[in-house]
């Protein structure tokens, strides 16, 4: 016998709840095959199966809390298991004839008059979320598993599915209504749901496989609002989640490709035929759970540090030409393009090894040196401004920065990083020159003492040897926390960066 173990769950990640199981007690398993399915406050873990064999006992059911380590199940490997003659025996009497098989659906009836749907866990440093948009209402059918209402944390989004098939009887918080952990928000009845299914094997077997699909792949809220947004059209996405479901991410592909396709010519006269009525002068919309922390975040980071920012300019002209120079053979021999972040990474690293302060924090009355190198990248989402981290950076290449970093802008637009992917950083780059920034003060991420701001690349004239010469001239912003950093270690800092970036063979021999 082999135990289901739950496994860790992150750094500031101390429980999780079991939210479904793919197995019953009883059935074969395969080593390695997914049993479980756990949700913490940012993410979904499959824990899977030990070794082959039957799956014996349940011990933490469908919306049990569990900690990292805790016994779920186990697995009896020589397939004896006791639960496994209980489930042998139902499904044996139910093909056998035709008339069992009308009885068959009654079997979910037992389980009661109503199930809660509540609250999952969602992590020991959130302890509210928000009702976003229920994508069922009261007396419509609902499928075990079907995603119900959708939850907003302070970072991401959870869904809340239904434990049962059955009919949503009650809602008991609506749209915008605050819950916590574990609180009951609706109840599904058996009954209406179930009592449809029977009618789909009258029809020849072929067709019941494809009556199911569309029932099975139901969208999320997160994708019903990006359709509502956009008007994308989610029938013709191929979706890449679980049983080919619609994922958000699949959902913003679908926009970005709509968006950069050519607009066809037949289109142009379409437009002065939609007249809209006026809009209100004015909308209130809630704020997101996201939107509310990113600013709570950089109030206090406002408050709390004395925060200062210097200027310096940089000409891009020698980066530049041999980033034109090497990013063809560059990309075919990586396969990823050659950007600018992998030289201003590999520049800030020198830099703060040079002047360590900036990668330092306060904690209390302490100070604390980090001997690391975690770089925090701001990338924009749909949902606000998050801040991933490339680790261990200055062990990196450039390539493998850029495939970092590549990733990881690829994981927020999706809405797939995880909170590790978001802890532990030591200093910060944000590049608001992607979006036609001339000149900014960055914000500090608090704890960090450092923040470098990069801006758009302007033709300006410059005083070149007595000559006036136009340069590709992007302004540097580095904002700092002056209870660590002193004005002389800050400037010494933008310094070194400055000097990398114009003359990047320093970066090669580490000068």
């Amino acid at each position: 016998m082999s135990d289901i173990l739950a496994p860790t769950l992150g750094e500031s990640v101390s429980e999780a709840t079991v939210a479904r199981w793919t197995k019953k007690p009883g059935e074969a398993v395969k080593k390695d095959e997914v049993l479980v399915e756990l949700e913490t406050d940012k993410v979904s873990l499959e824990v899977s199966a030990p070794s082959d064999g039957v799956l014996g006992e349940i011990a933490a059911a469908e919306g049990d809390t569990v900690v990292a380590g805790q016994k779920l199940g186990d697995v009896v490997e020589n397939g004896a298991a006791k639960p496994a003659s209980k489930g042998a025996a139902k499904p044996a009497a139910a093909p056998a004839p035709a008339a069992p098989a009308a009885a068959a659906p009654a079997a979910p009836a037992p389980t009661g008059g109503a199930v809660d749907v509540k609250t999952p866990t969602m992590g020991e440093s959130v302890s509210e979320g928000t009702i976003a948009t229920w994508s069922k209402k009261v007396g419509d059918p609902v499928a075990k598993d079907e995603v119900l209402v959708e939850i907003e944390t302070d970072k991401v989004a959870v869904e809340v599915s239904s434990p049962v098939d059955g009919t949503l009887s009650e809602i008991l918080v609506e749209n915008g209504g605050s819950v916590k952990p574990g609180q009951v928000i609706a109840r599904v009845s058996g009954g209406a749901g179930v009592a449809a299914a029977p009618q789909a094997p009258a029809a020849p077997s072929a067709a019941a496989p494809k009556a199911a699909a569309p029932a099975a792949m139901p969208l999320s809220p997160s994708v019903q609002r990006i359709a509502a947004e956009t008007g994308i059209d989610t029938s013709g996405i191929a979706g890449t989640g679980k049983d080919g479901r619609v994922t958000k991410g699949d959902a913003l592909a679908a926009v970005d490709a709509r968006a950069s396709a050519p607009p066809p010519a037949a289109t142009a006269p379409v437009a002065p035929s939609a007249p809209r009525p006026p809009q209100e002068r004015e909308e209130r919309v809630k704020m997101t759970r996201l939107r509310q922390t990113i600013a709570k975040r950089l109030k206090d980071a406002q408050n709390t540090a004395a925060m200062l920012t210097t200027f310096n300019e940089v000409d891009m002209t020698n980066v530049m030409a041999l980033r034109n120079q090497y990013k063809d053979i560059f990309e075919k021999k990586h396969g990823v393009k050659l950007g600018f972040m992998s030289f201003f990474t590999r520049a800030c690293i020198a830099a703060l090894k040079e002047v360590p302060d900036v990668n330092a924090e306060i904690d209390g009355g302490d100070i604390i040196y980090k001997n690391h190198y975690d770089i925090g990248v701001a990338v924009g989402t749909d949902k606000g401004l998050v801040v991933p981290v490339v680790r261990d950076a200055d062990a990196m290449s450039l390539a493998e920065i850029e495939k970092a970093i590549g990733a990881l802008g690829k994981k927020a637009r999706d809405g797939k990083l995880a909170i590790e992917d978001m802890q532990g950083g030591t200093f910060t780059i944000t590049n608001g020159g992607v979006y036609g920034s001339l000149m900014s003060t960055p914000i500090l991420n608090a704890p960090q003492s450092g923040v470098l701001g990069m801006h758009n690349i302007v033709q300006r004239p410059m005083a070149v040897n007595g000559q006036v010469l136009i340069r590709p001239m992007m302004y540097l912003a580095l904002s700092y926390d002056h209870r660590v950093v002193d004005g002389k270690g800050a400037v010494t800092f933008l310094v070194s960066v400055k000097n990398a970036i114009e003359d990047p063979q320093r970066l090669l021999l580490d000068l």
